[in-house]
């Protein structure tokens, strides 16, 4: 799938999840997620890598979006299947940015460090977004602990995921003793 493509439809199905559970529904935003992912799959010369890819991001998504949840710190509308746990729209939005990561934003597959800038710097920015304009995420007063614990979240666990998107989805290179490449 073309770059601007990929990225352009990620992002249309992050407007579906944050509105949609902002309005009280999660199961627009996860089968949404759930086709764009279904799609990049069936794309992917490496399903297998991808598949754990995924598995990955919904661990990351889990364990720091579980923890806002957990620590009261953020609120999910649209909190299916708790309200102490990462809803489903969240998690499916984990798994298709980190199918991005394949594509549209396999630069960071090699760059670690602005991966995690851009985790720590994007993603609070990304989730203020959702909160002030959806209503999707609502964070305790003050905002700072919960906002901090996402920015260092998602600076660990995107260089993570870029490093194994590199390491899961890339044709395995031929060290044999005359290959041609």
């Amino acid at each position: 799938m073309n770059a601007w493509v990929e990225f352009s439809v990620y992002q249309a199905v992050w407007f579906v999840a944050v509105i949609a559970a902002g309005n009280g529904y999660a199961w627009p935003g996860a089968l949404a997620a759930a086709a764009f992912v279904l799609a990049q799959w069936l794309l992917s010369p490496r399903r297998t890598g991808l598949a754990i890819l995924l598995s990955l991001a919904l661990l990351a998504g889990a364990l720091v979006d579980g923890a806002l949840a957990l620590t009261g710190w953020a609120r999910y509308a649209a909190a299916w299947p708790s309200s102490h746990a990462a809803p489903i729209w969240i998690l499916g939005l984990w798994c298709a940015f980190a199918t991005t990561l394949t594509g549209s934003l396999r630069l960071l597959q090699t760059h670690l460090g602005t991966a995690a800038a851009l985790g720590a710097i994007g993603a609070p920015l990304a989730y203020l977004g959702a909160a002030r304009g959806w209503g999707s995420v609502v964070f305790a007063e003050p905002a700072w602990p919960g906002l901090a614990l996402l920015a260092s979240g998602w600076a660990l666990a995107l260089p993570i995921l870029a490093w194994s998107a590199r390491r899961l989805t890339q044709a395995p290179r031929n060290t044999a003793r005359g290959a041609i490449a």
